[in-house]
């Protein structure tokens, strides 16, 4: 929109307080912080949305893979074929044969439900090396009856690493009085900390062997995880080892296992979205209350411009500009203060949490440890031209009303 010299400069005039028109300057100030909350709410609750969604899938598909091959019954006794075969197809990154079953642990008269996961030694590293908060990997070898808990686990039972925990297994001896279950005792070589309360309070990482001793499974794993490529495309990647594997195992992938939640996360995304662009709607309104209040305001000042000269496209231009630049102005207002909240978003939640007394982040309520955040430039740009798009359409109706002005019945009596 390109304007004049007179144009412009009548256009900052009216962005400025005059005498007599604090009441307008206020009800405009008012309109640009509404549209800063409103853009900045949208860009904090789109980027808590993206990042639950995006931590959420990095550690549960960083645990689980993209996807478990399992065999009837619980057992895969040709695995080894099965890891050369899904290593073999394009786009598989990695396959690991692992062993899986809910037990229960005790330590000190605590006991509590965990899941025992055997994997090869060579993929404990990956799995959990990075994770760990406590203790070390390197004692953790088939044979040495050490093993990795979580963090919170550890918490729960009183552990810590040194500790010898009992693992108890139902599938036990069978006597004449019954099967007795297996009682086997471990040392903690290491504790770890996904991020997810449910993994953390429950995983028992322990060497394959050692796991497939404990359950009796002989040479046989409950799984083979799968790695792709790229999770989104994990079907069209391993239809041809579902092709080859039928009948003997099935695959689930990580779309299949957690659909739900992920399913949740999405609706409430677009949910929040719809919801929160009405505050924005509800500022703009405030613009055009504004502009129509300056329009009465300046009428006799409109049609004296009318007299000199000054066209009904000009006229409709400087009001145009004057509601667009409160607008623009409110959204990048609303950008800095959506980015500041973001950076400092833990420490907000803290001081919220010392002020009222209540645990706002309970991990055991929602998942994850942290407030998390990821910013999807994609929507920032779309919420930005929302803003502006809306603050130009507000705009129109009282550029008209100015440009209709008539000057011959407004200074009829001047």
């Amino acid at each position: 929109m390109i304007l004049s010299t007179y144009e412009r400069m009548i256009a900052r005039r009216y962005l400025l307080p005059g005498k007599g028109e604090a009441f307008i300057f206020l009800v405009a100030s008012i309109s640009l912080v509404a549209v800063m909350l409103g853009v900045a709410a949208l860009v904090i609750v789109m980027s808590v949305m993206n990042g639950f969604r995006a931590e959420l899938f990095d550690k549960i598909v960083g645990l689980n893979g993209h996807a478990v091959i399992q065999g009837v019954g619980g057992r895969l006794p040709d695995w080894r074929e099965i890891v050369a075969e899904a290593q073999k197809t394009p786009g598989v990154t990695r396959a690991v044969p692992m062993v899986e079953q809910p037990l229960a642990a005790t330590y000190n008269g605590r006991a509590e439900a965990v899941l025992v996961r055997g994997v090869r030694i060579a993929d404990v590293k990956p799995l959990i090396g990075s994770k760990l908060v406590m203790g070390t990997l390197a004692g953790i070898t088939p044979g040495s009856s050490r093993i990795a808990i979580g963090s919170r686990l550890a918490e729960a039972l009183g552990a810590q690493v040194g500790s010898e925990i009992s693992l108890f297994s139902p599938q036990g001896q069978t006597t004449p009085f019954g099967t007795v279950p297996r009682i086997v005792n471990y040392t903690v070589g290491a504790i770890f900390e996904i991020g997810l309360y449910d993994y953390d309070k429950a995983y028992v990482i322990m060497p394959i062997e050692d796991a497939q001793t404990l359950l009796l499974l002989g040479d046989n794993v409950s799984m083979v995880e799968v790695q792709t490529v790229d999770a989104d495309q994990v079907g069209p990647i391993l239809a041809p080892l579902a092709d080859k594997l039928r009948g003997g195992a099935v695959i689930a992938d990580w779309r299949g296992m957690n659909a739900q939640l992920f399913q949740a996360l999405e609706v409430e995304r677009v949910a929040m979205f719809t919801v929160l662009s009405i505050i924005i709607l509800v500022a703009v309104f405030n613009i055009l209350s504004s502009l129509i209040m300056l329009v009465r305001a300046k009428t006799r000042d409109i049609a004296i411009l009318r007299t000199m000269g000054a066209t009904r496209g000009g006229l409709m231009r400087i009001f145009m500009v004057v509601g667009t630049t409160i607008g623009a102005l409110g959204t990048l207002a609303g950008l800095l203060l959506g980015f500041v909240f973001l950076f400092y978003r833990q420490a907000v939640v803290n001081l919220v949490q010392l002020v009222t007394g209540q645990n706002l982040w309970d991990p055991s309520i929602r998942y994850l440890t942290e407030l998390p955040s990821k910013t999807d430039p994609v929507e920032i740009v779309i919420i930005a031209l929302m803003a502006l798009v809306f603050s130009f359409l507000a705009t129109l109706y009282p550029a008209w009303k100015a440009a209709s002005t008539d000057p011959v019945q407004v200074l009829r009596y001047e």
